[in-house]
């Protein structure tokens, strides 16, 4: 298949384009540098043919408290992106089907994470200009579907976890800043210092996972919004427990500071309807992914250097 994907350099974009070329596909995989997409007619230069798939990845955001410093950027930015995305698809390429990628901070942190509850509600403040942009991609597929009968798919991730996350330096996800904390305090001697108590929980589903059920469901879905999570979330405690026992560093050392953000406190998606569509879903246990995600990581960081 002809296959065009935007924010391919992320991490995300990364697993998905290894396994796409695996399969054979003919890929068209675009970065920041070969497409500006804040800036409309930015993916003109990409209609020497017709792709049977558009996967939209890219975004501008960041982990940890980013959002908390960037939300009339991130409106802006965010909303320039995926509008120029969709207007190219409806003007230039409505034979494709647009998969796009949500966030489980468009759910109302007071409701269940269920897919009929993507827009309703409020997302939780620290978070909401970015929650609003994704769900107003959601909105704009679902309009263009219904005026000019384009093919989606949205698809709204957990936590994603595993090897090849970046070390460029912006702020990273909660489960690789656990793991680069917890690496470096076992070298260096350094303390480790928590954000919150520890009890705020979470959920992880391994990237390889993800991007399997990814393209199980773009081969077997259409015009539909599907959490893909592994359904169960632990106290980031119980992470850094894991991570510790695997590398060989004492847990009663970590600090824990309650003063810091933390964002929702719980975040765990329903998966009863992925279940419905994947009777046979097989999710990496935690234990072995986070293991694995360890191992590259300490690779990464030493040829990163301290």
């Amino acid at each position: 298949m002809q296959i065009l994907i935007t924010g391919a350099s992320g991490f995300l974009g990364h697993h998905l384009c290894q396994r796409l070329t695996q399969q054979g596909h003919d890929l068209v995989a675009l970065n920041a540098r070969m497409a500006d997409l804040t800036h409309q007619g930015s993916l003109d230069s990409f209609n020497d043919r017709r792709y049977d798939l558009i996967f939209h990845l890219a975004a501008w955001t960041q982990a940890g408290d980013f959002c908390l410093y960037h939300a009339g950027e991130q409106w802006i930015i965010n909303q320039q992106i995926n509008t120029n995305v969709l207007a190219w698809w409806q003007q230039y390429q409505p034979q494709a089907r647009l998969i796009s990628i949500g966030t489980s901070c468009s759910y109302a942190p007071e409701d269940e994470l269920v897919e009929e509850h993507y827009l309703r509600g409020l997302p939780i403040d620290s978070l909401f200009t970015y929650a609003m942009t994704k769900r107003m991609l959601y909105a704009g597929q679902l309009a263009l579907h219904r005026q000019f009968g384009l093919q989606y798919l949205c698809l709204v991730p957990s936590t994603l976890y595993g090897a090849g996350y970046h070390m460029d330096g912006r702020q990273m996800h909660f489960i690789f800043d656990l793991i680069r904390k917890i690496i470096h305090a076992r070298r260096t001697g350094e303390p480790v210092v928590l954000w919150g108590d520890g009890y705020q929980r979470r959920e992880l589903i391994l990237v390889d996972d993800f991007v399997s059920i990814m393209l199980h469901l773009v081969e077997t879905q259409n015009n539909d919004l599907i959490n893909i999570g592994a359904g169960e979330e632990f106290p980031i405690r119980h992470f850094a427990q894991l991570i510790c026992e695997h590398v060989g560093y004492d847990f009663a050392a970590i600090q824990f500071d309650t003063s810091r953000y933390v964002g929702a406190r719980s975040k765990c998606l329903r998966i009863d309807k992925l279940r419905r569509l994947v009777p046979d879903l097989h999710l990496t246990p935690l234990e072995e992914g986070l293991a694995r995600t360890i191992d590259w990581f300490e690779t990464a960081y030493d040829h990163k250097g301290d």
